[in-house]
């Protein structure tokens, strides 16, 4: 396993923890995102995440799984235990800078069951002078998304 692809699992291992110091300590400040399952947009910055992660911890929702917060759903009683697998990894390595992309697929059970999700991601990681950092991520649908959106 490259250098690359363990910092990249122990990044990754920090968001399904909840563990905000470790992911502050892997993602630069200016982070920028685009995460289809939470808004259109491009989400800029760590607060963020930082309020998605402390918030899911608080309520034993399931980390970072494009459903951890969602308004209504019913609270688990404990937290998840999650599993994660990187499908079809592909590391691109140019100086300084690695483009990493994948099939994310998330296990996920807590009692009832496990439910699995994927989503295509690829993140750019940067070495910068404290170490390597992810400067950006984007994910997208690893279904056949629809060429225009559910008319309402």
């Amino acid at each position: 396993m490259s250098d690359i692809r363990e910092f990249l699992e122990r990044h990754l291992q920090a968001i399904f923890d909840n563990d905000v110091g470790r992911y502050k300590a892997t993602t630069a400040p200016e982070l920028g995102l685009y995460e289809w399952y939470v808004v259109p947009q491009r989400i800029d910055g760590i607060p963020f995440h930082e309020f998605l992660m402390t918030e899911a911890a608080l309520t034993n929702a399931a980390p970072m799984t494009g459903q951890a917060l969602a308004i209504g759903s019913a609270r688990p009683t404990e937290q998840p235990r999650i599993h994660f697998d990187l499908a079809n990894y592909r590391e691109q390595l140019y100086s300084d800078t690695a483009i990493c992309s994948y099939t994310l697929l998330i296990a996920a059970s807590a009692g009832a069951g496990v439910s699995v999700q994927s989503y295509n991601e690829t993140r750019v990681i940067v070495k910068m002078a404290e170490g390597w950092r992810v400067v950006h991520v984007h994910k997208s649908p690893a279904w056949n998304a629809p060429f225009q959106p559910p008319q309402t």
